[in-house]
């Protein structure tokens, strides 16, 4: 005997239904019809759950395969990591201009004010950056421990 596809278990289910309906009468309507709905249910959450299993899956083995340090934005281009840092050292700079004036303005023309304002952008940015570059290492690390030793290692 075959396998019943999906759809004839269902056509199945819901004549079974009926006919139900029709030995009990319409008292029992409403707990049929809700019978066949939780069955209808259950049986689109299994498919669901199981495509959702397969994809993530699919998924799994292609992450596996990317470098962990490049991402793909929601359109599935590449997006580089780069971009984030791009932006906070422009964004520094631009509110180094503001700071400078005021520090200039404040202090009447000396430089130790000035000075005090340039260092805290740069030791922020520094900061930055030595902790960008030890997540990132973090994380090749990481993906080196976690990858499975084939039988050349």
């Amino acid at each position: 005997m075959e396998p019943q596809s999906s759809d004839d278990a269902l056509k199945k289910d819901l004549f079974a239904s009926v006919q139900t309906r029709k030995e009990l009468g319409a008292e029992y309507e409403s707990e049929l019809v809700d019978s066949f709905l939780d069955r209808l249910d259950s049986r689109l959450r299994a498919q669901v759950e199981e495509r959702v299993e397969r994809e993530l899956a699919r998924r799994g083995a292609d992450d596996d395969r990317r470098d962990p340090r490049h991402h793909r934005d929601r359109a599935g281009r590449p997006r580089r990591p780069r971009d984030n840092d791009t932006w906070f050292a422009m964004f520094s700079l631009i509110i180094a201009i503001p700071l400078s004036a005021i520090a200039l303005g404040v202090s009447h023309g000396q430089l130790l004010p000035l000075l005090a304002v340039w260092a805290g952008i740069v030791a922020i940015n520094g900061t930055r950056a030595v902790s960008i570059h030890a997540r990132a290492g973090a994380e090749i690390a990481a993906s080196h421990r976690e990858r499975p030793r084939g039988d050349w290692h």
